[in-house]
C-alpha cells in the first residue's frame, strides 16, 4: 500500500481465512486477524472491520488510517 503522494507505503501480505459471499470474510496478515462485515442498509453497504491492533502505532491512528482506506474504496466505487 502506498500514500498518493509517495511520502509512506508498506507491503501488506494477507491470507483469506473465511469467506462467506456478500456476508463476511476474515483473513490473516503478519500474524494478525482481521474479519470484515458486509450490511445492506437503505440500499447501501455498511461495511465494518475488526482487526488486531499493531503495537508500533497508537490504536487510534490505526483505526484512521483503515477509516481512509474505506473511504478512498467508496470514492473508487462511486465514480467507477
Amino acid at each position: 500500500m502506498e500514500a498518493k503522494d509517495g511520502s509512506f507505503g508498506f507491503d501488506f501480505d494477507a491470507i483469506y481465512t473465511e469467506i462467506n459471499l456478500g456476508e463476511s470474510f476474515t483473513y490473516e496478515f503478519g500474524g494478525r486477524n482481521s474479519s470484515v462485515e458486509l450490511k445492506e442498509q437503505a440500499g447501501q453497504t455498511e461495511i465494518t472491520i475488526t482487526f488486531d491492533a499493531e503495537t508500533e502505532n497508537p490504536v487510534e491512528l490505526q483505526k484512521q488510517g483503515w477509516q481512509a482506506i474505506l473511504n478512498n474504496f467508496k470514492k473508487y466505487t462511486e465514480t467507477n
